[in-house]
């Protein structure tokens, strides 16, 4: 994980508003996100598990499936999943949650970012400066 230093980390947006203007850029809600907080995310590549983008945000009033709530953006990171190949080794028999969830855990879920996509990762971070801070 890489934290990067932005001019968002801090600003406040409604977040019907950031959905507005990121989705068209590429830019997914994270599937981990609660009711207070949450992440925007960007795939950078696919290369041996994901690399990708995550812009997180926390809810400052409501909760966020709350129409008209309200998020302070958190420091973008640059993130790398590394998922293991075959099946889960988690699993026995008798383990409800493996007969409903069938993906395998991450072998690695804060593995090494590669650089070459350190500065990649820099210039979408400028794009979204330019983007919510006009």
């Amino acid at each position: 994980m890489i934290e990067l230093t932005s001019r968002i980390d801090g600003e406040t947006f409604k977040l019907f508003y950031l959905e507005e203007k990121l989705k068209p850029l590429g830019y997914t809600i994270g599937g981990g996100w609660d009711y207070d907080h949450g992440s925007f995310d960007y795939k950078i590549d696919d290369e041996v598990g994901y690399q990708f983008l995550r812009v997180p945000f926390v809810a400052v009033d409501g909760a966020l499936d709350t129409k008209g709530t309200t998020v302070r953006i958190q420091k973008p990171l640059l993130l790398s999943h590394k998922y293991q190949i075959g099946l889960d080794d988690h699993v026995h028999v008798g383990n409800l949650k493996a007969s409903i969830d069938q993906f395998a855990e991450p072998q690695d879920p804060d593995a090494q970012f590669p650089e070459k996509y350190v500065d990649l990762g820099c210039s979408l971070v400028r794009e979204l400066e330019e983007v919510l801070l006009k």
